[in-house]
């Protein structure tokens, strides 16, 4: 079967008769559920053997799903990256795997979502001649009542995903732009579905990016302009485009390039950097523009204005409440990182620790001067924050609450660094979780916190309590076990906590510590299993470190935690790179709060006390 396709705009649809859903970037998919599950490409290619998560979720769900077959749907393949957000070059990179092996461990690790839009055939019945807004009532209904999550969300472990609609266009242009997604499809209310058609009924309104550039050569096969920037003083090729300009424009084009060339072969006429033109594009993948359209030509710019850093900053649409100050200031030198970098840094990490820092009192260090001057810890917010930046008065202290994209990068051009959070939430009577922080008493001394971090697993494997790690960013490791929240006081945990510690104590006394005073340490490393208290904080996962090697705190899987590990692998310049490779180690850490079996646990350490 192949899919009704939406027309691209430029403008937005007006009136009542639309309504509006995110666009995702990711592989169409058609599941069919009669006998037997299918799940097909645009082009009619079966899908199940490369996304063998998604079967097996289905298989795992057939009892509620049942009722409703036979059954087809019509969705997007993604990786998710946010809520409005699929990463592309992931989807593409499972879309080319061929090894069982690989494609099993990447379904564990970063597993995609099916997310759905529309139904076609429900009990057998076909209802792809009904109107739209008719469909999508019963696709809601079908996944209220099998339990499915009502809309996109990264850190669900349901694979199936609805795609819901809104009725106002700003309403979620603005969630779009926010997250960076790739825009919008606007669907007329009464529309059909109909088979392999590209309907103007169904429009899509794209997220673009611009770049200025200039004209550096012609192909003649295909008519294909292509483009560059200046990176120094070499031309640095970013892609070519033939789509957006009209005709006369086209040929006034060619014919510039023509009488100016500087050399001709047998596929190209070749020209020097004189004509500017301003292109939009989705994004950049494998260094070319994906996309590309051409927008206008700029008689206002030189080929020298074109440059390298100016297209790289303006990759990532920035809130437009966001205005970066100094975006060329070095904050770190080994590696080297600017002010942009940083905050195109928040900008990518932002679904990974906005999560952790939703609804905790935030306690930031801010580097005015980088990691070349002196830092400063900030608890009130200061009255110079806009409105969007919410905060919660907490004994005295008017502390911000960093709940959202546009608050993190307004801190992050206040140039904090540094994110640390309590243990629990503003709404939490107790803890939300139990952290060790393995600190050893120097650098060098590492081996020491990975050597606590596997005896603690040992133990709590041995207890089937659920586990997570990561660095610390500066010197450490430490391990964090999700609770249900308002459940456990903070005298409770402290009996679990000062039990693993006393454990480690006498499993290796030569090793670990629980002496207070750093005189009486000899170098060992010390448990402060005290810390982990009310009004406490520990760093955020994915916060940066003020340090000189740009450290994150990261997550880790389980099995880096040995002799190879280093604080160093895990820096600002390569962390989305990590990611978005082999998934997020976190990913399934708030799903994990209400199966942790802790109660019987503490029932025990009870009875001991």
């Amino acid at each position: 079967m192949r899919p009704m396709l939406p027309t691209l705009t430029f403008d937005v649809p007006e009136g009542e008769e639309w309504l509006f859903e995110a666009k995702y970037d990711g592989f169409r998919a058609i599941l069919h559920w009669g006998q037997e599950i299918s799940l097909t490409s645009r082009n009619d290619k079966p899908l199940l053997d490369l996304f063998p998560e998604i079967k097996a979720f289905l298989e795992q769900n057939k009892e509620k799903l049942e009722p409703f077959l036979p059954l087809t749907l019509d969705g997007e393949l993604v990786y998710l990256e946010n809520a409005y957000k699929a990463h592309f070059g992931s989807i593409q990179v499972r879309g080319r795997m061929r090894s069982e092996k690989k494609i099993a461990e990447k379904a564990k690790s970063a597993p995609c979502r099916l997310l759905i839009f529309d139904v076609l055939m429900i009990k057998g019945k076909k209802i792809s001649n009904k109107e739209y807004l008719l469909r999508k009532g019963e696709l809601e209904a079908l996944f209220k009542d099998c339990d499915l999550p009502l809309k996109p969300d990264e850190t669900n472990p349901k694979l199936i995903q609805l795609i819901p609609n809104y009725r106002s266009f700003n309403e979620l242009w603005e969630k779009v732009v926010l997250h960076d997604g790739e825009g919008i499809v606007a669907k007329q209310t009464k529309n059909q579905w109909e088979e392999g058609k590209r309907s103007s009924l169904w429009l899509k309104f794209k997220n673009w990016k611009y770049v200025s550039c200039f004209i550096t050569a012609y192909e003649k096969s295909n008519g294909y302009f292509y483009a560059g920037v200046f990176q120094g003083e070499k031309i640095y090729p970013i892609g070519h485009f033939i789509f957006g300009l009209k005709p006369d424009e086209k040929q006034a084009l060619f014919q510039i390039i023509k009488d100016n060339k500087t050399d001709e072969d047998s596929r190209y006429i070749y020209v020097e950097p004189a004509i500017c033109v301003e292109v939009k594009y989705l994004e950049i993948y494998e260094e070319q523009m994906r996309e590309p359209h051409f927008h206008q030509f700029r008689f206002d710019l030189k080929p020298d204005d074109c440059t390298y850093d100016k297209f790289i900053q303006h990759q990532k649409n920035l809130p437009p409440e966001i205005d970066i100050t100094h975006p060329d200031k070095p904050l770190w030198e080994t590696p080297s990182v600017q002010k942009i970098d940083y905050i195109h840094f928040l900008r990518e990490i932002a679904p990974y620790i906005l999560p952790f820092l939703k609804n905790r009192l935030l306690t930031v260090i801010r580097y005015p001067h980088g990691i070349f001057g002196e830092p400063f810890y900030q608890k009130n917010c200061p009255d110079y924050a806009p409105d969007f930046v919410e905060t919660k008065m907490s004994e005295g202290i008017n502390y911000i609450v960093c709940n959202n994209l546009k608050t993190l990068l307004w801190l992050g051009n206040q140039l904090a660094f540094e994110y640390h959070i309590p243990f629990k939430t503003i709404h939490s009577k107790g803890p939300s979780e139990i952290v060790f922080d393995l600190d050893p008493p120097s650098r060098d001394a590492f081996p020491l916190a990975i050597k606590a971090a596997l005896y603690i697993r040992e133990v709590l494997d041995h207890l089937e309590l659920i586990s997570f790690v990561k660095t610390s960013g500066n010197k450490g490791l430490q391990i964090y076990i999700p609770l249900p929240e308002n459940t456990y006081s903070f005298n409770e945990t402290r009996l679990f906590t000062k039990f693993i510690a006393e454990y480690l104590v006498s499993k290796d006394p030569d090793s670990f510590t629980t002496e207070r005073m750093k005189k009486n340490r000899g170098g060992r490393l010390y448990v402060d299993y005290i810390q982990h208290a009310e009004g406490k904080t520990i760093i955020a996962p994915y916060s940066a470190r003020g340090n000189k090697a740009a450290t994150v705190a990261t997550p880790l899987f389980w099995e880096e935690v040995n002799e190879r590990l280093t604080m160093e692998k895990f820096q600002i310049p390569n962390l989305l790179k990590r990611i978005n490779s082999g998934g997020d180690p976190f990913h399934s850490y708030f799903q994990t709060k209400n199966v942790q079996k802790f109660s019987p646990v503490l029932d025990f350490l009870k009875q001991q006390h």
